[in-house]
């Protein structure tokens, strides 16, 4: 479906804007010479706003397909609370030992302390808030982030539990949303009204995955006998190693990749490294809300509407909607990717050889993925100065030229060789994407063999 969402776009929808545009298309305060404007120009500009409302869309659809596992998760965390201390004291199984409730309560408060500093840190040095207001918002932002965060996570656990999916994007939405308009009611806008709304839902998506992925945790460690308050205790050294890791990695990458590149003399998303699609719908919402920025909310609602057509029709929603805003080069891939794995899944001489191929080729797959994000930090170190630029020895088919950025630092800018670009790079791309094809195809069946023989 992601695939079908991109052939729409691509065969459908950027002929028809170039069909029925003209030469002076005014649209969101600008004109726009459609007549002269590239397929591409047309995808990013016209496009891509529709792909951005359909997946708003198809959080929504999410979030209301889930309403009833959503409000009785709810009720059931208000009768927990209520219930909290009432218990008689009992003795306890190992398997059944969590966390002190008071450690947790505790560690909860702190976390959302130092989110307060930090928004009064944000508000205070921005210059245009006193110190009075900063408090304010601050407060206020501590009480949102902390309340959502309380309401949303039994969500996802049950919603994990109960139907094995985590409805994280849409309830991120809803909460940059609620946090977008109650901050700009009370009179916090601009850059730093952005930026504590966007920290808001990063702590709230950030509860809402752990929350999934603990309640996995727990079923398998009620499967072998683990003792949950180990497990709980684990989890917070997870994550905050994995914090330490993103922060080190984002500028990095940042810095390797650039995600802001100068267009029109203005910094924008650099979407050829950085396509994000949930990412990009969430800022468009916040800079609509916010940021007073002029959004097109007219393809957002086209957006809208097909997802709401297509959930009639019984489709996957969230997929077409995301092959609406990706690239067709990214979802052409993936729709190879799906054909091998519906071929190794069912080759085979019987139901046993078939599944056994089947989990190599998803344990070959989540490999291909770990792999190329490793391959991608490796990629972001050869591209800084302090390894003197080493992506330019050890590239083929692209060379690259230093360019001074909008900000002044140095920046790498691809340039495909006339070879690769031309029909022999072509060719060649198609044989290595044939053959790794193959190749995973041939592991997946030597993995299996070997599975069952134990």
């Amino acid at each position: 479906m992601i695939f079908m969402g991109s052939v729409l776009a691509n065969l459908v929808m950027i002929p028809l804007v170039k069909a029925v545009g003209g030469s002076a298309v005014q649209f969101t305060s600008k004109t726009f010479d459609v007549t002269a404007m590239l397929p591409s120009q047309i995808f990013s500009t016209f496009i891509k706003p529709i792909g951005i409302g359909a997946i708003a869309m198809a959080g929504v659809i999410g979030l209301i397909r889930m309403g009833k596992i959503i409000i009785g998760s709810l009720a059931l965390g208000f009768k927990g609370l209520g219930k909290a201390g009432k218990g008689e004291a009992r003795e306890t199984l190992r398997t059944d030992t969590d966390l002190n409730p008071k450690t947790v309560l505790l560690i909860e408060l702190v976390s959302t302390i130092l989110l307060g500093c930090l928004f009064f840190v944000v508000c205070m040095f921005s210059g245009a808030y006193s110190f009075a207001q900063s408090l304010g918002y601050a407060l206020i932002g501590m009480v949102i982030a902390f309340f959502l965060c309380f309401l949303f996570t039994p969500v996802a656990a049950e919603a994990i539990a109960i139907v094995g999916v985590n409805p994280v994007s849409g309830m991120t939405l809803v909460t940059v949303v609620i946090s977008s308009i109650v901050m700009a009611t009370v009179g916090l806008s601009g850059k730093p009204g952005i930026f504590v709304t966007l920290i808001i839902g990063t702590a709230v998506c950030t509860a809402l995955s752990t929350s999934g992925a603990l309640i996995s945790d727990f079923k398998i460690g009620y499967w072998i006998g683990a003792t949950p308050r180990n497990q709980q205790i684990w989890k917070f050294l997870g994550l905050a190693v994995a914090s330490l890791v993103v922060a080190v990695v984002i500028p990095l990458m940042d810095q390797g990749y650039h995600f802001l590149v100068e267009k029109g003399g203005q910094l924008v998303s650099n979407e050829d490294v950085l396509p994000a699609p949930q990412a990009n719908m969430i800022s468009a919402v916040v800079k609509g809300l916010m940021g007073g920025e002029e959004q097109p909310y007219l393809l957002y609602g086209v957006g809208g509407i097909l997802s709401i057509v297509v959930t009639i029709l019984g489709l996957p929603t969230l997929a077409f909607a995301l092959g609406l805003y990706l690239s067709i080069s990214l979802t052409s891939a993936q729709l190879v990717g799906g054909l091998v794995a519906w071929l190794v899944g069912r080759s085979g001489r019987d139901e046993r050889v078939r599944e056994a191929r089947k989990n190599q080729g998803t344990l070959i797959a989540s490999g291909m993925i770990a792999g190329a994000a490793i391959f991608g930090i490796l990629s972001a170190l050869m591209r800084l100065k302090e390894t003197g630029y080493a992506v330019k020895y050890l590239s083929v088919g692209v060379q690259f030229h230093e360019e001074p950025g909008i900000t002044g630092e140095i920046v790498l800018r691809p340039e495909g060789l006339p070879w690769f670009e031309g029909l022999s790079g072509q060719l060649a791309g198609i044989v290595m994407f044939v053959l790794l094809g193959v190749l995973t195809y041939l592991i997946a069946k030597w993995g299996a063999e070997k599975e069952i023989q134990g």
